[in-house]
């Protein structure tokens, strides 16, 4: 005879294990569209963002293109630090000129400034590229417009223009030259700390903020200064000729209002953009040639970093570098 309760529990053994059986089943579905469903929505922002990428740099190129207008002035801005990479670096404010200096309606340029300075070579490569479209274009004026700040590099590449106007409170000059370092010697004997550096060549450690000034050094530091200033010298009396009234302190690194300007010969006159375009350049619609920084080229930059950044952890820190 068969046991009747015994032939009941292995009935719903049986059953439980079914159960869990398709319920196991179906969570794995479950699971698995899930992940499916993940995965889908991760490629699909992949190609939003791969889509978008597209339209930033199309976009980009387009608003560094110059609007059209028939007769006008072409205004390319100098603002803020003249150093590689940055808005006012020389390859920017030579490409804005050029793109300027060759377009057939442009009746004159006007290169609108408000810089501290920057970098001798970029300015000096801007001033160059100045002088040599304004030969290339004879009929094209180009004028140069300070704002608030036109001191040091700023100035450099002002001295390029035809002419320079400037309002009263403007900031001109600081015609000199400067290297900035700093000292912690007498910090790190306090501490107790102790420099180790091996260099192959005496003059390798040059200026070192962990040694002291070593006398010989600082003056050959204080000759290539020297030489560089008289560059910026000559530059400033070529630029500015018969106009200039030279003083003993002209080229001494100090600054002078735009008013006081005017009366050294740094500047020539009083004038604003619009004032220029309509009443000097003849041609009152301004167009902006200025290439700037577009939200693309950030997004690149902070990119960049980031991959440099996760390099510079992998790479040998301690080793001998050639700079």
């Amino acid at each position: 005879m068969t046991d009747s309760t015994g032939s009941t529990d292995s009935t719903d053994r049986t059953d439980q294990w079914e159960r869990k059986a398709l319920e196991k089943i179906a969570l794995a579905g479950v699971a698995e569209q899930r992940r499916a469903r993940r995965w889908g929505i991760f490629f699909k922002l992949l190609g939003f963002a791969y889509v978008t990428w597209i339209i930033l740099l199309v976009t980009g190129w387009q608003a560094a293109e110059a609007p059209g207008a028939e007769k006008h002035t072409a205004l390319v801005e100098v603002d803020g630090l003249i150093a590689p990479g940055s808005d006012a670096s020389a390859d920017r404010i030579t490409s804005a000129l050029q793109a300027a200096f060759e377009d057939e309606r442009t009746q004159g340029v006007v290169l609108r400034i408000n810089s501290p300075g920057g970098s001798p070579v970029q300015a000096q490569t801007i001033y160059d590229e100045m002088r040599r479209l304004r030969k290339k274009y004879p009929k094209i004026p180009l004028y140069a417009v300070v704002e608030d700040l036109c001191a040091s590099g700023g100035y450099y590449v002002a001295v390029g223009a035809d002419r320079i106007f400037v309002s009263k409170s403007s900031i001109v000059g600081s015609i000199g030259v400067r290297m900035d370092g700093f000292g912690v010697t007498g910090l790190m004997e306090k501490l107790g700390i102790e420099r180790r550096l091996l260099t192959a060549g005496k003059n390798k450690a040059l200026l070192d903020p962990f040694l002291p000034v070593e006398k010989d050094q600082e003056q050959y530091v204080l000759g290539l200064l020297k030489e560089i200033h008289q560059q910026f010298i000559d530059t400033v009396r070529a630029g500015r000729g018969a106009r200039l009234k030279e003083t003993p302190e002209m080229f001494s690194g100090l600054i002078w209002t735009g008013e006081k300007g005017i009366e050294l010969g740094l500047v020539d006159s009083l004038g604003t953009l619009d004032s220029v375009a309509r009443e000097v350049i003849k041609a009152e619609e301004v167009v902006d040639y200025t290439q700037k920084e577009n939200i693309a080229e950030r997004i690149a930059k902070r990119f960049g970093a980031s991959m440099a950044s996760a390099l510079a952890d992998l790479a040998v820190r301690e080793r001998p570098l050639l700079r």
